[in-house]
């Protein structure tokens, strides 16, 4: 086969076995005999943080370029076989990865794999200026769809901006700018994918209905002839100080529904404890309408409709906590930031209750089981701890880790991170509307008409 086999790992009755073809393709396998269907999930080691300066977007514009045809399918066939086959199918890009997933029948397991590695090993014989072009031109309008044209679309682009340095890599988010995508080459694109998209940077997980045995079988027989390459460059240092030094602020003026306040602070890396207790106090602070800033600002104080605060977990560089809070009818945005602040050195001050502990612990624990519970979200789990830590097995453990975390601990990195002098700070004006501005020109315009003629006579 190819392959070593690592010793099998078991959580509540899950297992997980880990396997290396010859070329470096990791192959991590879970059986779950409970509905016959099995999950694919393929994750490579490659996302927005692993591109250069001039050249944004390109891991995103893989993900659409990966479903546009290969060397054995053509144009849409990817989609058109697996949902004529009863599957479902998609990708996303993060700063992190790219990620491609079908959930199939279990019979059609077979079909799922040659898909996705007739695509891993022939891409560039369909990857021409034509598609190209295409799924540029997709891409730009999504951008403009769901970024630059909606309400507060570009507000993770600005606090991003804001909370990481000049030069970091995690500064511009996967959607890339709009002049990056427009300079991107076909040559360009064929070396990003003949960098990222080997076998030996990608994790292949199956999980459900399956015969592991046969399964094996199959990913060899695909996957098991595509070369491997060793020229990828490491990725650059993500690290920074615990804390910004400073507050970075930014008052947006836009055609938006309502004021807000949006605030990110930085936070440790994903995979370490202190980051499990920041995700406790983010989800005592903001995590739901049971959260100490949803019961102030919305419940008590009617100062704000929405107060959410939660935890973009990154390994590679600093998390970061985002606070968004909406404010209700004609409230300053003050007023909203100093409840904030108050809530937040209350919090540093006192630590959390008893009870908030455990219905925080609580409700990352039902999320965990959520996405542990189906065949796809198990699959996506097992690829994350494999590509991010090293090993997949730590998915079923990720639970405990968080139950075990102490009050105490909770109550310290909330004192030595939530705090002013460490976030980045949004703050949306509404403005009138374009219908608005005009006629507020047009009444400008003719009243220096009138001044002038005035003047004249």
């Amino acid at each position: 086969m190819g392959h070593t086999a690592t010793a099998e790992a078991g959580s509540e009755g899950l297992t997980v076995r880990e396997h290396r073809l010859d070329n470096g393709l990791r192959v991590v396998l879970s059986e779950d005999h409970l509905t016959p269907v099995a999950a694919v999930c393929l994750w490579y080691d490659v996302g927005s943080r692993h591109e250069v300066e001039g050249r944004t977007g390109l891991a995103h514009l893989f993900e659409h370029l990966m479903f546009q045809g290969s060397g054995q399918v053509k144009d849409n066939g990817h989609f058109e076989l697996v949902q004529g086959a009863g599957g479902s199918l998609n990708g996303t890009t993060s700063w992190e990865r790219t990620n491609y997933f079908e959930t199939m029948p279990t019979h059609q397991l077979e079909l799922a794999l040659w898909l996705e590695a007739d695509r891993m090993g022939s891409l560039l014989l369909a990857l021409d200026q034509k598609n190209l072009d295409n799924q540029r031109a997709v891409v730009k309008n999504e951008r403009r769809q769901r970024y630059d044209n909606v309400p507060y679309g570009t507000a993770f682009e600005k606090i991003f901006r804001l909370a990481y340095p000049e030069g970091h890599p995690y500064r511009h988010t996967p959607i890339g700018s709009m002049d990056d995508l427009e300079a991107a080459s076909l040559e360009d694109a064929q070396q990003f994918f003949r960098t990222y998209y080997a076998p030996n940077n990608a994790v292949l997980s199956i999980v459900g209905d399956i015969d592991p045995e046969q399964t094996l079988a199959w990913v060899e027989k695909y996957f098991g002839s595509i070369p491997a390459y060793d020229g990828k460059p490491a990725p650059r240092d993500g690290s920074l100080p615990d804390v910004m030094g400073e507050q970075r602020r930014e008052v947006v003026e836009e055609n938006v529904p309502a004021r807000a306040l949006m605030a990110a602070y930085r936070l440790p890396e994903d995979g370490t404890r202190a980051c499990d207790a920041a995700d406790l106090a983010l989800t005592i602070l903001g995590g739901g309408e049971s959260s100490r800033l949803y019961n102030r600002l919305v419940r008590r104080d009617r100062t704000a409709v929405t107060a959410g605060f939660g935890l973009l977990r990154l390994a590679g560089a600093p998390s970061m906590a985002w606070m968004d809070v909406k404010t209700s009818g004609d409230v300053e945005v003050p007023v909203i930031e100093a409840a904030v602040d108050e809530e937040l050195a209350r919090f540093a001050a006192e630590g959390p209750t008893a009870e908030e502990m455990e219905r925080a612990q609580a409700q990352l624990e039902r999320e965990w089981l959520d996405r542990l519970g189906t065949v796809a979200g198990r699959a996506d789990e097992l690829c994350r701890y494999a590509v991010l830590f090293g090993d997949p097995k730590l998915a079923l453990t990720a639970v405990d880790r968080v139950l075990e975390v102490t009050a105490d601990e909770v109550q310290e990195i909330a004192k030595a991170r939530l705090r002013p002098d460490n976030r980045a700070v949004l703050v949306y004006e509404p403005v009138a509307g374009e219908e608005a501005d005009e006629e507020t020109a047009a009444a400008e315009a003719a009243e220096t008409t009138d001044e002038t003629e005035e003047s004249a006579k």
